[in-house]
């Protein structure tokens, strides 16, 4: 890794140098290509420096520790390995992730869905949790949050929560969240105190950008309003403000009710349709992601998962690359990004292997 980052930053002084040159100023293509390479390079930079310099830390404690007789001396140096050793691994996944190249992708805005699936009221919860968690981890990124649509569940949490979230690095992020993720935990509705296990599943799908925009056809548009209702059947507004279009070609079917205004309603449900359909023409187009969607989610049962909240034990496993890591605390508070440069870095090398 040491060999890959030095051959990398040795680029960083050759694009110092021609950001300097006048030809590269009148060059606004050149330029803005040659900027971002610089910005990408920088991160590099600063974050090699910090494995590097946590890296020398912990072996120097580790040395001292070898040496030292004085007791008190030799509890601080424990202290600090414990702090150090905690640290590292998070220096490490940022330096991984960055070592995967920027990806014309990366900062496309982002609509997730997330889904309840098998465990009934347990699984609506934490379609709740998750989207607050995920709106944590938007605002640590400070990446942009909105919600497009969400479906309140009778006993709390929500039947689905649809939201789009924009900023840099949004889809490189968040593009590894799609699957079956399976919790395990005492419901509050648990007398007993038995752990049961629920799913829920999360969509990941990129907003069509400008060039990408679709053309819907009015005619092709099944158009119904209904009355918006919340939990226990209480009705947010007295107007039929709630929209749900269908696209009749090929029968995709959104709802919006989290506005007070039906036109409001009216063009989240186009957005999420316009990327809905989107996404089935980019699987058509592109045969290696076919069936995108439908591989994304499964079916919501406990057995197809991608990763595991196991609350009892405060750990999380994600499946596909045999993560654990027993700090689910942090991670539902919205603290991701362990997980997800994990996944960055996997899923690249998995690319260069295949």
């Amino acid at each position: 890794m040491k060999e890959k980052v030095r051959r990398l930053l040795a680029r960083l002084e050759e694009v110092e140098e021609l950001l300097g040159k006048p030809e590269t100023l009148s060059d606004q293509e050149s330029y803005r290509k040659l900027t971002q390479e610089h910005s990408y390079l920088t991160q590099l930079k600063q974050a090699f420096a910090t494995w590097e310099s946590l890296s020398k830390q912990l072996s120097d404690n580790r040395s001292i520790l070898e040496q030292e007789t004085d007791e008190e001396m030799l509890s601080l140096v424990k202290e600090d390995i414990q702090s150090l050793e905690k640290s590292l691994p998070q220096a490490q996944s940022e330096l991984e992730a960055l070592l995967v190249p920027p990806n014309p992708n990366d900062d496309r805005n982002t609509i997730v869905e997330i889904r309840a699936g098998t465990g009934g009221d347990e699984a609506a919860i934490f379609v709740g949790d998750c989207a607050r968690m995920y709106k944590n981890f938007a605002a640590e990124k400070k990446w942009a949050f909105e919600t497009l649509s969400a479906t309140v569940s009778d006993a709390g949490g929500f039947k689905e929560y649809v939201f789009v979230v924009s900023g840099k690095g949004v889809f490189r992020q968040m593009q590894y969240e799609a699957g079956t993720h399976r919790v395990q935990r005492v419901p509050v509705t648990e007398t007993q105190g038995r752990v049961h296990t629920s799913a829920i599943t999360v969509a990941v799908l990129m907003e069509p950008s400008e060039e990408e925009k679709i053309s819907i056809q009015d005619a092709d548009l099944r158009i119904e309003t209904y009355r918006a209702s919340g939990a226990g059947g209480q009705h947010v507004n007295v107007t039929d403000s709630a929209v749900r279009i269908t696209h009749i070609p090929t029968g995709t079917v959104v709802c919006c009710q989290d506005e007070r205004s039906q036109h409001k309603n009216k063009d989240k449900a186009m957005r999420i349709l316009s990327a809905k359909i989107r996404e089935k023409m980019r699987a058509e187009e592109e045969k290696k992601i076919a069936d995108l969607r439908a591989s994304q989610v499964g079916s919501g049962d406990r057995s197809e998962r991608i990763r595991t909240y196991n609350f009892p034990q405060n750990r999380l496993t994600d499946h596909r690359i045999g993560f654990t890591a027993y700090n689910l605390d942090a991670v539902i508070a919205g603290y991701l990004d362990e997980i997800t440069n994990a996944l960055v870095s996997h899923f690249y090398q998995q690319q260069l292997s295949g």
